[in-house]
């Protein structure tokens, strides 16, 4: 059969030209495609390592704001001392009385200070979260392609610190 016969020279030649169409793609994706996805790359993991590095800021000023209000229970603690060993060289009755007072005094900017501190440190993790979220929202976004919501990256995170703590 005559078909048999041509079939060496058809597929040579059919060989031949994938590999200049390969050699073409190939050439084409890596002097092309390759520098703008390294690029791409790059960009992300500044990015990313942007973010932590604003983690961690917000972490450290979280830490400072937590050893302030232990600098701060520490001096209210010695004034109390103080207030009670003045009180204790008065007269019996009444030093009680103003210690009574004194303690209720301290008690009160104790739970103050530590509401403040309560406070400000539930706001900067609250910062860190919504940072955390932000950031999560647009990696998948950037790497996946798939828009994801706010509340969603929020739980993401909260669930994430939970299981990190």
């Amino acid at each position: 059969m005559p078909q048999i016969n041509q079939l060496a020279l058809v597929a040579y030649s059919q060989f031949f030209w994938l590999l200049v169409v390969l050699a073409l793609i190939y050439f084409g994706i890596g002097h092309a495609m390759l520098p703008k996805i390294q690029s791409t790359v790059d960009s992300r993991d500044k990015r990313i390592a942007d973010d932590l590095a604003a983690a961690q800021a917000a972490r450290t000023a979280a830490d400072e704001t937590e050893a302030a209000y232990r600098a701060r229970m520490d001096s209210s603690r010695a004034e109390a001392l103080k207030v009670a060993a003045a009180a204790k060289q008065s007269s019996a009755q009444a030093t009680e009385e103003r210690i009574r007072s004194a303690n209720g005094e301290i008690e009160a900017r104790v739970d103050a200070a530590e509401q403040r501190i309560r406070a400000a440190t539930d706001a900067a993790l609250a910062d860190i979260e919504s940072v955390a979220a932000e950031a999560a929202q647009d990696m998948v976004k950037r790497l996946a392609g798939v828009s994801v919501g706010a509340s969603e990256a929020a739980r993401a995170v909260k669930a994430a610190l939970s299981h990190g703590a």
